[in-house]
């Protein structure tokens, strides 16, 4: 009778698909927080992915009655009784991300096309060239990386100013052309509309060394352009990416002191102030009360404030990148089956 009337299945959809949702998204963020950490100590980065969600719930119930009379009255007896079930069997697949392929995507570089449809797309051009471009027309960024650590070019930090300011008025914007079966990617700085962006767009050109004259310029993987009208853009892979960024966590000074690890990396100043971290990680002995995401690694908790918008957005950035790093093999999506009886 109770099965009858209605079906216990389209009720646990939404609420399926929310929690779901929510513990798969979290646990990809403390994956991710996890081996930046794990990296910054020098140990190596593993990525588990969630192929496949199954479950089964089950309702069952039963109600007896019975009774038996005899002669003897005092011999009578009545049976009354219910009984029910509830069962749910959550079925999770874990699968390793490894193998060549994933390894050799990992350390692959960005597209530079990759990095003008991030900027297209209204990302802050500098966040984009401070976290996936490592040179550009031969102005480097900073790298955090112990093996190759260095400070950014001094023009670096003035030449994304400029860029973001000139975005920030649409003077900024991408063109692809099709060369017989290549497709070559051009990146466009306007300024005429604007005397103040045309300024800047002029010294953009000079600090880059590109034609004055030109707005329409070839962007190329590399370190150097073959002209004026070409823009060489040294990319970073996601391995990069997350080394450069993990040298800017907060580790216990007694970890530094036993020499567990090295030093938190710190960017030499520049004119106009202090170079700070793009994200900031912190650590703690004891579990934080207000985390975005937290992770327990060495007898130490590391984690990112909740009240930091800016940490949270570039953690969030950066899980995005990831989804643009081949990972292995093809396979079906996450899949939420549940099966009801």
């Amino acid at each position: 009778m109770l099965t009858g009337c209605s079906g216990i299945g389209p009720a646990t959809v939404s609420r399926d698909r929310f929690d779901y949702t929510g513990a798969i998204s979290d646990s990809w963020k403390h994956q991710m927080l996890f081996n930046m950490v794990k990296m910054r100590y020098g140990d190596a980065p593993v990525f588990l992915d969630v192929s496949s969600v199954i479950s089964q719930y089950q309702i069952s119930g039963q109600i007896n009655l019975g009774a038996t009379f005899n002669t003897d009255p005092w011999n009578a007896s009545q049976i009354l009784g219910t009984s029910g079930n509830y069962v749910d069997r959550p079925t999770i697949t874990y699968t390793p991300i490894t193998g060549d392929k994933f390894a050799r995507s990992l350390m692959a570089p960005i597209p530079p096309p990759a990095i003008l449809s991030l900027i297209q797309t209204g990302y802050p051009v500098g966040l984009v060239f401070r976290l996936l471009v490592q040179e550009i027309n031969g102005i480097q960024n900073r790298f955090g990386g112990e093996a190759r650590a260095r400070s950014a070019s001094v023009e670096f930090y003035s030449l994304i100013e400029k860029l973001r300011r000139i975005q920030s008025a649409g003077g900024i914007g991408m063109r692809f052309k099709k060369r017989e079966k290549e497709e070559t990617t051009f990146m466009v700085i306007r300024g005429k509309r604007d005397p103040t962006i045309e300024a800047l767009s002029v010294e953009v050109r000079n600090i880059l060394g590109l034609d004055p004259h030109a707005n329409e310029f070839n962007v190329v993987y590399g370190t150097i352009p073959k002209d004026d009208k070409e823009i060489a853009m040294l990319t970073r892979s996601f391995l990069e990416v997350i080394i450069d960024l993990s040298a800017d966590i907060e580790v216990p000074a007694a970890h530094v002191e036993e020499k567990r690890v090295n030093p938190t990396h710190v960017e030499e100043p520049v004119e106009g102030g202090k170079i700070m971290p793009l994200i900031r990680i912190q650590s703690s002995s004891a579990k934080p009360a207000d985390a975005f995401v937290s992770v327990p690694y060495r007898n130490s908790y590391f984690w990112i404030d909740d009240r930091d918008v800016m940490s949270k957005k570039i953690f969030s950035f950066l899980m995005f990148v990831f989804t643009l790093v081949e990972t292995g093999e093809k396979g079906t999506a996450p899949i939420v089956t549940v099966p009801t009886n």
